[in-house]
């Protein structure tokens, strides 16, 4: 009787864009979403890269869907985000473009919180269950087991896609 074991080494863990980050080993999963949690865009970085440079990439891949005929949109109203989004460049880029950032300022527990609280409009959960329904309905997306980035890519967006279309299907 053969062992199969020869014929599959086990391969070295790794590949394209794989790093150590925050927790381990991995890739950080960027994701635009919409106020309903629905995903826009994707990218896709080593895990200790920086999550603020990816703001504007997914931004300028991604066009709005108005009810005007024409050209769609290229740019959203608002964009919501969490504190690690903040810095004063991103600020001052997003209205540059016109768009009004809507991130919590980053501040030391020392100083005393001054001015208008940020009422955030789209709240954490949504953006948080389009991530829930990547690793629930995406198993393969869970853990990457691609050592090639292109093939993780793309299984990352046909699971946008089915995501999309399933919302179609069912909300008609």
């Amino acid at each position: 009787m053969a062992r199969l074991t020869g014929l599959f080494p086990p391969g070295k863990g790794g590949g394209e864009d794989v790093a150590y980050g925050h927790k381990g080993k991995g890739i950080l999963i960027h994701t635009l979403t919409d106020g309903n949690g629905m995903p826009l865009a994707n990218r896709t970085t080593a895990a200790n890269g920086s999550e603020r440079e990816q703001v504007i990439p997914l931004l300028d891949s991604i066009k709005v869907k108005t009810n005007k005929s024409g050209r769609p949109r290229k740019r959203v109203k608002v964009l919501a985000a969490d504190k690690g989004y903040d810095s004063r460049e991103k600020r001052a880029v997003l209205r540059q473009r016109g768009i009004r950032p809507q991130f919590p300022k980053r501040v030391r527990k020392t100083k005393k919180n001054r001015g208008r609280p940020i009422k955030i409009s789209v709240p954490r959960f949504q953006q948080e269950r389009c991530f829930a329904w990547f690793q629930r309905k995406y198993r393969r997306l869970v853990v990457r087991w691609e050592r090639i980035s292109a093939c993780f890519n793309a299984f990352l967006s046909l699971a946008t896609i089915h995501i999309w279309v399933n919302r179609i299907i069912l909300v008609g």
